[in-house]
């Protein structure tokens, strides 16, 4: 039997704290407890925990345990010119309007791009990125990818346009962001893409492939952006560390 993955136990202990299992000011079982619960190591059983915290649910202090804080998460990822909005662009008006949600398998040019394995399989969301009125020309088309297991996420991310998925997918599952990686390039749209997006065939874009990371290393969730040139840019301001 494979041992749990720390964003398993994650997510268990979250859901555990959101149905009052573990309520507010309870503390959790031990370290060396959970290690026997799950089957796994003690380190799986800290990453985990680590999870919990840095989302806001518990609070912990050598030798006195983990303590319960609150059955919301408070904390979000939120660091200077890493934060989602920071690194997209996207403000609070660019509202996401789903297209299509559906199981694929990645193969070929998209296997490639995601850097996933031949036959991985992703539930794809695809929206497209409007300027607050759903009825004005796009900026953008995003194809998310996430695990199918996130389906309850998926349809979330219809019924909240403003929400960032891996903010749902953090509250919901208990999966961190610890970091993201962007990569933009310039394209030509295809003709398929120019049609959803109101653009002309072959005219230039931006590309932009993100990948959600947690602390273990592994991306859970995957956006490859398109955006006509002259509707959408990337800045970004750099400062001088104090250090």
């Amino acid at each position: 039997m494979n041992r749990p993955h720390f964003a398993d136990i994650a997510r268990d202990l979250t859901e555990g704290i959101a149905s009052g299992r573990f309520p507010v000011g309870s503390y959790l079982p031990t370290e060396l407890e959970l290690r026997d619960r799950y089957n796994t190591s003690r380190h799986t059983i800290r990453a985990a925990l680590h999870e919990l915290q840095q989302l806001g649910f518990v609070s912990r202090k050598k030798n006195a345990g983990t303590r319960v804080e609150s059955a919301q998460p408070k904390n979000e990822f939120r660091p200077s010119l890493a934060s989602v909005d920071d690194i997209v662009q996207f403000g609070s008006e660019h509202l996401r309007v789903v297209q299509s949600i559906e199981e694929i398998e990645a193969a070929g040019k998209l296997a490639k791009l995601l850097r996933c394995e031949e036959g991985t399989r992703w539930l794809r969301v695809s929206s497209l990125r409007v300027d607050g009125d759903a009825t004005s020309v796009p900026i953008g088309w995003t194809d998310v990818y996430i695990d199918p297991a996130y389906g309850e996420v998926a349809e979330v991310a219809r019924q909240e346009p403003g929400t960032l998925i891996s903010a749902l997918i953090e509250a919901r599952y208990g999966r961190c962001v610890s970091e993201i990686q962007q990569n933009v390039q310039a394209v030509n749209l295809s003709r398929e893409m120019a049609e959803r997006l109101q653009a002309k065939p072959e005219s230039a874009a931006l590309e932009i492939v993100r990948r959600y990371v947690d602390a273990a290393g592994t991306a859970f969730e995957i956006s490859v952006s398109v955006h006509p040139a002259d509707r959408f840019s990337v800045s970004m301001r750099l400062t001088r560390s104090e250090s």
